[in-house]
Formats: C-alpha cells, sequence, structure tokens
C-alpha cells in the first residue's frame, strides 16, 4: 500500500462514519507495534511525530522510518508531523518524506493564525502533502488552561486557510492520564454547521471509549491523537516485565516482551473508533 496524507484517510472516514487514530510515536518499536495492529484489522493508522520525538530524533531519521513502514504496510499509512510552529519546520518534513503536517497556530491571533497557516497549506500542496491546522487552544492537563473553539472563527479558518483537517477544543484536554474529558456534542454540531471539515481531537486519551466511538459515528470527528494511553501501556508493561525477570537488562529482550501487550492496547483503541 503506498503512503498515504490525511485526505485519503479522512474523507473516506468523515463519509463512512468511523475514525482514524493519531497515534504518537516515540521510537521504532512504536510505529512498528502500531502499523502491526491497524494491518491485523485492515485499518488506516497516522503514525505522528510530536515535538519530544523530534528533540530526540532528526526529522529526516523518522521520516525514512514511518516511510519504510508505509511503503511495505497492507494498510494506508499517514506520516504527520504533529505540533509544528515553525513553517521552515515543515518544509524540512515535507522535504524528507513527511506525507501530512500540522501547523499549530493555535496561540496566536486568528488574522495571524490563518495566515501562517495558509502558508504551509500552500507549501505542502507543493509536495501533495495534507495540513491540519487548531482554531481555539487545546489544553494541558495541569499546565495552560483551553479556549473553546469559537464555531464562526472556525468556519472562517477552514475556509480562508484551505486545510485538511482542524483540530478542536471542544472540552478535550491534552496530557489527561484518567478518561475524564467531557466533550461538548453541541458545540462540535455548532462548528458542523459551519463547515464540513473533518475535525481532529487532540487529547484522545482523555476521552473514554464510548465518547470516542460516538463521536466517530455521529460527528465529522474523524481523527483523534493517542499518545499518554499508549505510553502508559508501555510503562505498565514494562514494570511487569522488569518485576517478572528482575535480572533481564537487554534492552532487545526487553522490547520484545513488550510488544505483544502494547499490540493489543493499539488493536483496542484501532477497533473502536475504525470500521472494522
Amino acid at each position: 500500500m503506498s503512503r498515504a496524507n490525511l485526505r485519503d484517510v479522512l474523507l473516506p472516514a468523515r463519509d463512512g462514519e468511523y475514525a482514524v487514530a493519531g497515534l504518537v510515536v516515540l521510537g521504532w518499536e512504536d510505529a512498528r507495534t502500531f502499523v502491526e495492529a491497524a494491518e491485523a484489522l485492515g485499518c488506516p493508522v497516522i503514525l505522528q511525530a510530536g515535538p519530544g520525538f523530534r528533540r530526540h530524533m532528526p526529522i529526516q531519521v523518522i521520516a525514512a522510518m514511518f516511510n519504510h513502514l508505509a511503503e511495505n504496510a497492507s494498510v494506508p499509512v499517514v506520516a504527520h508531523l504533529d505540533h509544528s510552529t515553525s513553517k521552515e519546520e515543515c518544509r524540512i518534513a515535507l522535504d524528507s518524506g513527511f506525507t501530512s503536517v500540522m501547523f499549530d497556530g493555535s496561540r496566536l491571533e486568528l488574522t495571524q493564525n490563518i495566515e501562517k497557516t495558509s502558508e504551509v497549506v500552500e507549501l505542502a500542496r507543493e509536495f501533495s502533502a495534507s495540513t491540519e491546522g487548531e482554531i481555539g487552544f487545546v489544553g494541558y492537563a495541569e499546565g495552560e488552561p483551553g479556549n473553546v473553539t469559537d464555531p464562526e472563527e472556525a468556519g472562517r479558518f477552514a475556509r480562508q486557510t484551505g486545510i485538511d483537517a482542524m483540530a478542536v477544543s471542544v472540552g478535550n484536554v491534552h496530557l489527561q492520564t484518567e478518561k475524564q474529558a467531557i466533550i461538548d456534542f453541541d458545540a462540535i454540531r455548532a462548528i458542523e454547521s459551519q463547515t464540513d471539515i473533518p475535525l481532529v481531537l487532540h487529547g484522545g486519551s482523555g476521552i473514554s471509549p464510548e465518547t470516542r466511538r460516538k463521536l466517530a459515528r455521529e460527528t465529522h470527528v474523524c481523527k483523534f491523537n493517542i499518545g499518554t494511553e499508549l505510553r502508559m501501556a508501555f510503562g505498565s508493561s514494562l514494570r511487569e516485565v522488569l518485576a517478572e525477570d528482575p535480572v533481564v537488562f537487554d534492552r532487545l529482550t526487553i522490547m520484545d516482551r513488550i510488544a505483544p501487550a502494547m499490540r493489543e492496547a493499539t488493536r483496542e483503541i484501532l477497533r473502536n473508533i475504525s470500521v472494522a
């Protein structure tokens, strides 16, 4: 299956009443496991490289890793740059082979957000790549509070930027370790009255599986970003492996023992929101 971008996977998801997971990658083992889980269910997957990962691995290396997996996968795989605040970083990612970028102008005033996001959209189109933007501000657990998306601003943002997917703030919060987010369905409906663009919810780990599934079936939310939930699954499995075998030291052995639990956690996430 060839590499995919957000248009390739989100438009069918919106029209088919399901969603695609944007899974936050922190290493090769993560990325490989995520693709294996998607292949087992026959559904697309979005591999996401966030700012933390990019501080530890060059964009060019991440791109090569993602695209190697995509080119050998039996399902569509999107190589997505997450939360970039720099047009130049987006250019480097696209030059390196990323098929999708997110320009995060959510901290900017609306006019400036539209202007800068539009520039990235134009750049991405030169590479036949997709662009995600954010309107409103998705807050952080024990960090910056969120700013709820204004529906009219969302409509203007979508129309004037030409983005392929729009991240919104409707009760979702980044880095939640408990599934306690209360999603405002009325706010989503108001946004949908202004635009039919595929919607994205960052902070998907804080949204219950039941709510994710309802959103996927009943709204234009067709991408959930999920990272914390999988990091927690990794940490729990790691502790179990080390408790069972306190003298194990080889990284490859440890990672091989963790992989089954990570695959199952990923399959559970994908199964809940996908058509499979």
